[in-house]
């Protein structure tokens, strides 16, 4: 069948791209990916093919076929949702390709410019994903509050939002921690009553402050105020 050997030559052309030392690499970064799905593809080579695959018809086929067998493959199938411009195609899109997502590395990957010009549009299917049980569509849902709400769209409301994730997974508390440190360094003010209220849970409150204070874009006089805010686990 036609999918079928699409779904072969994809696999064939990622394989002739491997490198098994960064496949070693690459792996280990990911301990919820089995490694002999990992091909070992460093991301510019699988950039360009996704920018050459894109254009042909067999694109789109590929993208109807879920779920995948490679971590490359749904990075590659990542690149191209990004491609997609048009909005209601991309959420559609979006909703098949969230629950197949295993890892961090590909939920990061996700970017599709077209989501950041209907950003009213876009808060409500956020809000959607971040009730999900899926870990890694709430990873994305905070990850998209992060890249598209954090300057001229910013509400507190949004930040809120955040607050409100109650998980005990590593990979969404991580993702809340990006999110808070980031938003310090954009909207110190409005961010920084999240510390010093003891909004966040204390793992969550605690890496924050330690992504904050690494951050270039953070003051010096900040982060020597940030750091009296930290908290000891057994408080």
């Amino acid at each position: 069948m036609r999918h079928i050997q699409i779904i072969h030559n994809v696999q064939q052309s990622l394989l002739a791209m491997q490198d098994l030392s960064y496949r070693d690499f690459q792996a280990k970064l990911m301990p919820t990916v089995k490694k002999e799905t990992v091909i070992g593809v460093r991301t510019p080579q699988l950039r360009s093919f996704a920018k050459a695959f894109g254009k042909t018809a067999e694109a789109g086929e590929f993208l109807e076929q879920l779920p995948h067998t490679y971590y490359e493959e749904n990075n590659l199938h990542g690149m191209l949702l990004g491609q997609i411009r048009d909005y209601p195609e991309a959420i559609t899109e979006l909703n098949r390709f969230l629950p197949f997502v295993d890892n961090w590395a590909t939920c990061d990957l996700l970017a599709l410019p077209v989501l950041g010009k209907h950003l009213d549009q876009l808060i409500p299917e956020i809000d959607r994903w971040l009730t999900s049980d899926h870990t890694y569509t709430v990873r994305f849902a905070i990850s998209l509050l992060m890249r598209y709400y954090l300057e001229d769209a910013f509400r507190p409301e949004y930040s809120d939002r955040v607050l409100r994730v109650c998980s005990e997974e590593y990979y969404i508390n991580m993702m809340r921690a990006w999110y808070f440190a980031t938003a310090l360094a954009k909207q110190y003010d409005a961010i920084l009553p999240c510390l010093t209220e003891h909004r966040l849970d204390v793992w969550t409150h605690n890496k924050t402050i330690q992504k904050a204070i690494e951050s270039y874009r953070i003051t010096p006089e900040q982060k020597a105020f940030l750091r009296t805010l930290r908290v000891k686990k057994n408080a």
